[in-house]
C-alpha cells in the first residue's frame, strides 16, 4: 500500500472515516461546474453540469440531445426544459421524476449532485465494508481509489459496490462506477474539469 495511503488512513483512523470526510469537506462547496461523461447498458452521455445550493441544477447536453437544457429549481420543485438552446422561448415544465428527464440510470436531477453519490457510497458502507487499493491518475489528477460494498445482499437503491476516484486533496470524486449484486456494471461516471465555488452570473439559473 501506497506511504500516502497508510498516512490517511493512520490520520482519519479507517478507510471508512475517508468516505465520512469527503462527505464533511463536500459541505463546504457552494457551487460547482463539471463535464460528466457517463455510460450506463451501452448508452453514454456528455453533459456541462452545474450545482448551486441549496440545490439548484442546470444540464447543457453535449450528447446525445445536443443543444438541450434543463434547469431544476429546488423552490418551486420543477425542472425548466429547453429542447433547443437557439430557441429559449420554446419550453416547458416537468417534475423531477418524469420519465423523459430521468438519466438512462434512472437518476432525477434533483438528486443528481456529488453529494448524493457520497452519501449513497456512506449508506451502503454503514453496513458493509470498505477498502483503499491505492493511488491511481484520473483525468490528469491523483485520485484515491475507495471500494465500498454492501454486505450480504445489502443494497442501497440497487447498488451492491461502489468503485469511487477521490482527488487526493479535496476527496472529492473524479470518478464513479456503480455494480448490482451480480458485479454487473450498473453506471460509469467520469468527472472531468471539475471546479469548485464558482460564482455564477445573475439569473443563471433562470434559463
Amino acid at each position: 500500500m501506497p506511504l500516502i495511503i497508510t498516512l490517511m488512513i493512520a490520520l482519519m483512523g479507517s478507510t471508512s472515516n475517508v468516505l465520512l470526510t469527503a462527505i464533511d469537506n463536500y459541505e463546504n462547496v457552494r457551487s460547482y461546474q463539471v463535464t460528466l461523461l457517463s455510460e450506463h447498458g451501452g448508452t453514454e452521455q456528455a453533459i456541462r453540469y452545474y450545482y448551486k445550493k441549496p440545490g439548484f441544477v442546470k444540464m447543457e447536453f453535449i450528447r446525445p440531445h445536443r443543444g438541450a437544457v434543463l434547469v431544476y429549481d429546488p423552490y418551486i420543485k420543477k425542472v425548466r426544459v429547453t429542447p433547443f438552446r437557439s430557441i429559449k422561448f420554446l419550453h416547458f415544465y416537468l417534475d423531477p421524476d418524469n420519465n423523459l428527464i430521468k438519466s438512462p440510470a434512472g437518476h432525477m436531477i434533483d438528486k443528481s449532485d456529488i453529494g448524493e453519490l457520497l452519501r449513497s457510497a456512506g449508506e451502503l458502507q454503514k453496513t458493509g465494508t470498505s477498502e483503499m487499493p491505492g493511488e491511481e491518475e484520473v483525468n490528469g489528477k491523483t485520485a484515491v481509489r475507495l471500494n465500498v460494498k454492501g454486505e450480504g445482499n445489502n443494497t442501497v437503491d440497487g447498488i451492491y459496490k461502489y468503485e469511487l476516484w477521490l482527488e487526493r486533496n479535496t476527496l472529492l470524486p473524479l470518478k464513479a462506477s456503480s455494480f448490482d449484486a451480480e458485479g454487473r456494471l450498473i453506471e460509469s461516471v467520469s468527472m472531468e474539469d471539475l471546479e469548485i465555488n464558482m460564482v455564477f452570473p445573475d439569473k443563471f439559473f433562470d434559463h
